[in-house]
């Protein structure tokens, strides 16, 4: 985090890209500075050896089963210049808190989410990025050289975010039972979650389309799948394995364990219970900025928080590090 001469922290700007063109090759390119720390930052986290193996490893699973992203991720590991792209493209070590609703003011749905990873300088390097696909335009809160879409509002359509289960236990051991799920997926042919995101905001024209895909397209691995529309009810949850899928109806809230199906698995991320039950306290009456994002929804791992609104078109962004805000509150301008 940068601080001034008396230890405040210095708040950034959080960029705005418009990333219609290439996509993540356009983010990549127009913040070259954020996307190359991005990449300091990944490799510093998992090392040099995980970075060449896991690049090694996601190119050729995701090329094999010519995964739609694949070619996109391709051009911003060229854009790069070192080994890193492609393993941050297929990294899924975050937890997270949302809630969906009635907005408060009673015009729409709204979103509250919040991303933690810990991964140093997540935070600071966050971009909202306009994206484009047949169904029209969509705001992305995401990072330089990052192809899927783990949080993004699509004005007049929907907003929608990923959260991380548990991973499944199989043994009594972690780190075995993270091989044999890393195992499983390399079996899989079916697309991430962050990129079936991707794939639905870039064709589904309506809540109910998206709705639809996100219930019962395949999955590689097993998501959370928070959706937001237009109208005051239109909210779900999907809790997603590979194959089946439990929605949970407006108003709705997650953070990273299962709800309603019964999957043994490692807990993920910090205290998930307590978090989801502030977001469930907190979701129907906080007005909009970022009062509720406080502890353990707020913890030393908490990089992003979102707020967002698809029928008034609203997205309001915030960027943590650890030792709290580190950008300005981004608020997309109405005439987007």
């Amino acid at each position: 985090m940068n601080t001034n001469s008396d230890q405040s922290p210095v708040l950034v700007d959080i960029p705005f890209v418009d990333a219609t063109q290439f996509g993540a090759l356009d983010v990549a390119r127009a913040e070259a500075s954020r996307f190359q720390a991005i990449i300091t930052a990944g490799r510093e986290h998992y090392g040099s050896l995980a970075i060449g193996i896991g690049d090694f490893v996601s190119k050729t699973w995701l090329k094999r089963q010519n995964d739609a992203l694949a070619a996109e991720i391709d051009s911003v590991a060229q854009e790069a210049g070192r080994g890193g792209a492609w393993l941050l493209n297929m990294s899924y070590e975050w937890s997270c808190t949302t809630g969906a609703g009635p907005d408060p003011s009673g015009n729409g749905s709204r979103m509250l989410r919040t991303l933690d990873w810990p991964l140093d300088g997540l935070g600071e390097t966050i971009v909202v990025a306009k994206f484009k696909g047949k169904a029209g335009s969509y705001f992305n809160v995401t990072w330089p050289g990052f192809s899927g879409v783990v949080t993004a509002m699509a004005p007049g359509r929907f907003s929608a975010a990923i959260n991380q289960p548990p991973f499944r236990k199989w043994t009594r051991s972690c780190w075995v039972d993270w091989g044999i799920n890393r195992g499983r997926l390399l079996t899989r042919k079916a697309p991430p979650p962050s990129h079936l995101l991707r794939h639905v905001f870039d064709t589904c024209a309506t809540y109910d389309e998206a709705k639809e895909l996100l219930t019962e397209t395949p999955l590689a691995i097993p998501a959370f799948f928070t959706l937001s529309g237009t109208a005051p009810n239109q909210a779900c949850l999907i809790e997603r394995e590979e194959n089946a899928a439990s929605v949970h109806e407006s108003p709705t809230s997650c953070a990273n364990h299962w709800l309603q199906r019964d999957v043994p698995g490692h807990g993920r991320g910090h205290q998930s219970t307590d978090r989801l039950v502030l977001m469930e306290s907190t979701r129907d009456k906080i007005s909009d900025g970022f009062d509720w994002v406080t502890d353990p929804i707020l913890n030393e791992t908490t990089r992003i928080a979102v707020v967002a609104n698809a029928m008034e078109g609203k997205l309001v962004v915030r960027g943590y590090e650890k030792d709290g805000p580190v950008t300005r509150d981004y608020q997309l301008p109405a005439r987007f």
